[in-house]
């Protein structure tokens, strides 16, 4: 497993855009996720359901508030 690692929001942002990388909100409350979500951003819930069918480089991008 790869340790985790900062980026800044720019680059977030552009790979978010281009369809590189998966934002995920780290939350698993769907009310927490609602108040922080960001443009672009998924819950872990719809990560979850959606996990089994990505791609294994798939670049995900998680975060919390």
């Amino acid at each position: 497993m790869t340790e985790a690692v900062r980026i800044p929001p720019n680059e977030v942002r552009e790979k978010v855009n281009s369809g590189s990388a998966l934002l995920v909100c780290a939350y698993s409350d769907e009310e927490k996720f609602k108040r922080v979500r960001l443009d672009g951003a998924i819950s872990m819930a719809d990560f979850q359901s959606r996990a089994p069918t990505l791609a294994k480089d798939q670049e995900i991008i998680f975060y919390c508030a």
